[in-house]
């Protein structure tokens, strides 16, 4: 069994909008199904900050978070910044799902480390509702064995994603296709993938998007051997 920090979006990192109590209990038990021992923390920032003195880091870093509006950076200058690049300069891998992609505004390592982001002012959503989620590479080792599905989500929409990112799935809006799945081999040697799925717990109720996590954790431990 291998160790994983599950950042959950609590205190600033918390909004009206996301039931992150919710959806990280539910990615603590594929995790746990997985063979996963969870630690989840809500205090996101001294959570961050613990990384950069501990010397045995975690083996997997599931981030589930918000986007702080209390008009402080995020995350926290300090510690926690140099949190974020020391996932950023290691090879432990990094699974952020949904609203994460939004957060640590102030942190240009963030996008380094997801392959991506939302940006303000042009990403977007249609309304929560039906989604009808198509993959685009199914030759890749999280998508197969998987098939084009629907389930009830937000469906994030114009977000900026690297060209080095391997867009796995994507969803239709506006006539174009929004990538809503990728995976992305970062400088370091470590591997990240985002979900932009994920809003709520009936989210995780979709057996075609539970799946696509179990495979995402199992890549993402594959290249070290954990």
């Amino acid at each position: 069994m291998t160790n994983t920090l599950l950042l959950s979006g609590g205190g600033r990192y918390s909004d009206p909008w996301h039931p992150f109590s919710e959806t990280s209990r539910a990615l603590a038990s594929i995790l746990k199904d997985a063979g996963q021992i969870t630690q989840v923390r809500d205090d996101v920032d001294e959570a961050l900050a613990d990384l950069v003195a501990t010397r045995v880091l975690p083996d997997l870093v599931v981030v589930n978070v918000g986007l702080p509006r209390d008009g402080h950076t995020s995350p926290s200058s300090g510690a926690p910044s140099r949190g974020l690049q020391r996932i950023l300069d290691s090879q432990i891998p990094l699974l952020a799902m949904h609203s994460s992609s939004t957060s640590f505004a102030d942190s240009a390592e963030w996008e380094d480390l997801v392959g991506g982001r939302w940006i303000r002012g042009t990403s977007m959503h249609p309304r929560y509702g039906p989604a009808s989620v198509r993959l685009t590479e199914v030759s890749h080792p999280i998508t197969a064995e998987s098939h084009d599905f629907l389930l009830d989500d937000e469906r994030y929409s114009f977000l900026r994603v690297s060209p080095s990112a391997a867009v796995l799935a994507v969803h239709e809006h506006e006539g174009r296709d929004h990538p809503l799945l990728w995976a992305f081999d970062r400088p370091s040697g470590g591997r990240t993938v985002y979900d932009a799925l994920g809003h709520d717990a009936s989210s995780y109720t979709s057996a075609e998007h539970v799946r696509l996590i179990r495979r995402s954790i199992a890549w993402l431990l594959e290249e070290t051997g954990r």
